[in-house]
């Protein structure tokens, strides 16, 4: 199985911008012939709108990948238990045979990133900003929300999130266009107290009751599965396990409070 089977295809917006300079590198030549190594896969291929879908989902795994390499490495270290939550993802999701070369595929980030770096320390750094703006440009909010939360996962798969992965997640998360606290709230996602719950809602605990309402409303819009539903049924289910906990972050509060 060669990389463009699982990440080959129409890559949608990352056949340009440092994303796409980094699929080269990363993927290889596959990546220039990846709708001929598509096609062969395929067959006749699928109608335009799945080529659509397809070049989506595509951009949307590796713009994953790319952000995941920066961090891991946050802490200057490569942690076992954070690669193994990229392979679990890959195998649930792509099949055992994707495992190796999603993991070859950051090991070549990582690659790049200290070739990057040789000359300017600050180099790979840059780049990370520049994709985020190129994914803040082609993602929608939901998706660039849903892609936040696997990165949130990542730094918290060895079940400590230090101060350098965190700040890493908000620089991320800002490339993106997204807000700081946007990452406080998934980083409390499966905190049980009373101060998560607020903190997943993104609010004070001395917001009114139609605060707290108003809130969770938003929140539930903006991180419906059917937002992200596009880019697979795999990350749409991963959005729903995302929408409970925002649920059960809510029941808490309404039940503090006496609401209903």
């Amino acid at each position: 199985m060669g990389y463009g089977k699982w990440i080959g295809g129409i890559m949608g917006f990352m056949t340009m911008g440092p994303l796409g300079a980094l699929a080269g590198f990363a993927i290889g030549s596959l990546f220039d012939k990846s709708v001929a190594a598509q096609n062969e896969i395929d067959g006749a291929g699928g109608t335009a709108q799945e080529d659509i879908y397809a070049g989506q989902r595509n951009s949307f795994l590796f713009s994953m990948l790319v952000m995941a390499s920066y961090i891991i490495r946050a802490d200057g270290r490569i942690m076992h238990s954070e690669m193994e939550f990229v392979r679990q993802f890959l195998r649930v999701n792509f099949g055992a045979n994707a495992v190796e070369e999603g993991e070859r595929i950051l090991l070549n980030l990582f690659e790049q990133r200290k070739q990057m770096e040789q000359n300017d320390p600050s180099a790979f750094r840059r780049t990370i900003r520049e994709c985020g703006a190129q994914i803040a440009a082609n993602l929608t909010y939901e998706q660039r929300l849903q892609l936040l939360d696997f990165l949130v996962k990542i730094a918290q798969s060895d079940g400590n999130v230090c101060q350098a992965e965190i700040d890493a997640l908000k620089e991320v998360a800002q490339s993106m266009q997204l807000s700081l606290q946007e990452v406080d709230s998934m980083l409390n996602l499966k905190g049980d107290s009373l101060e998560d719950a607020y903190k997943v809602l993104e609010i004070e605990p001395t917001a009114s009751d139609e605060e707290v309402r108003k809130a969770y409303r938003s929140l539930v819009l903006k991180h419906h599965p059917d937002r992200v539903a596009t880019l697979g049924e795999d990350i749409r289910k991963a959005a729903e396990e995302k929408l409970q906990l925002i649920n059960d972050a809510k029941e808490r509060i309404f039940k503090a409070r006496g609401m209903k």
